[in-house]
């Protein structure tokens, strides 16, 4: 594996990563922290759905996004060979290490540089139950992992210096004030709720976050929902952008919010990367796997359970009806919530 330095006089550098939403978000504050150090400029290879990411970022020059169509077979050798003839003399940053990522790296002409996945330290733990590697997966979590190639172990930055980054223009911050305003009074805090996740064990089920959406009621705790997602009520249509934003809109509107109430998800990092702390409920994954949001306010509320982690992604079956996550009770969450807002 080739490595870049700041030695080497290249100031364009080619990113790629193709999903997911929280992954792709996660990349941003390393390319900002390498460009504000370096001066190096970044091209960046994703999916076309996660392209307003980067919009306004100052370390990307340009974002070039494919949809799947874009990235199966014989239309897929052809785009990568077309990026590899473009940026023939710039390094190759690859962020995601899957086999799409591998496949484009195999033609690339310049230096390859690679995310440090972790993934066999990763798989040991977990099956060891935590007694292998747990001192050595807390030390990185997945942005400095992200920055290992670039930076080499010695050297990573901190995770705060590493954290997300995502700009927004003025005019959108505006918009979503404007959506927000009929649902709180001014001045008083309102409160983002994400009931939804990839994998369902990683989030309460939508009964239970209904009863906490009460007694934020009962407490005079605005909030509002934000998601895709399937479920709500009628009565919840009215405090709803489920469905309804594009991403640069779901950005702002958490952006507006005095904290993001979630699970292990993707909006918690876009949290994270536009300054809204987030109170996360972490249950079949765990810090060990790097994805702890990295903001100074942020909160995470977890269970000590000798079955956790029980899964890489939070995807298995649990025999004890995810314990680990119905655990964590909405009371609990509510006195958290009110030690952050206040």
């Amino acid at each position: 594996m080739a490595r870049y330095s700041s030695r080497i006089s290249n100031k364009h550098m080619v990113a790629v990563r193709f999903s997911s939403l929280g992954d792709v978000v996660l990349t941003t504050g390393v390319l900002l922290d390498w460009h504000e150090k370096h001066g190096t400029m970044f091209t960046v290879i994703t999916k076309e759905a996660f392209e307003p990411i980067f919009d306004h970022n100052p370390a990307v020059l340009n974002v070039i996004g494919f949809d799947e169509n874009d990235l199966r077979g014989q239309a897929q050798s052809m785009n990568f060979r077309g990026l590899m003839e473009k940026y023939r003399d710039s390094p190759l940053l690859d962020l995601h290490r899957n086999i799409r990522s591998a496949m484009l790296a195999r033609i690339w002409r310049d230096a390859i540089i690679c995310y440090n996945k972790m993934s066999l330290a990763r798989r040991i733990f977990l099956w060891s139950k935590g007694r292998f590697f747990g001192e050595e997966l807390r030390r990185y979590n997945v942005p400095q992992r992200y920055a290992i190639g670039l930076y080499d172990k010695t050297d990573v930055p901190s995770a705060s210096q590493l954290r997300p980054r995502i700009f927004l223009a003025q005019d959108e911050k505006v918009r979503a004030e404007e959506l927000l305003a009929p649902l709180h009074t001014e001045g008083e805090p309102i409160v983002a709720l994400h009931p939804f996740a990839t994998h369902e064990a990683k989030s309460w089920p939508l009964d239970v976050w209904l009863r906490f959406a009460a007694m934020l009621n009962e407490a005079g705790i605005s909030y509002f929902w934000v998601g895709q997602g399937e479920g709500l009520p009628e009565e919840e249509e009215s405090r709803s952008f489920v469905n309804k934003t594009a991403l640069r809109e779901l950005f702002a509107l958490i952006a507006s919010a005095d904290v993001l109430v979630t699970g292990d998800s993707g909006p918690m990092h876009i949290a994270t990367a536009v300054d809204t702390p987030a109170l996360a409920m972490f249950g079949p994954t765990c810090r060990e796997w790097g994805f702890f949001p990295s903001g100074e306010k942020d909160r995470v509320v977890q269970l000590s359970m000798p079955c956790r982690p029980c899964s890489l992604h939070g995807s298995g079956a649990c025999p004890k009806g995810n314990a680990c996550i119905m655990g964590i009770s909405p009371e609990r969450m509510l006195e958290e919530l009110k030690d952050m807002l206040a």
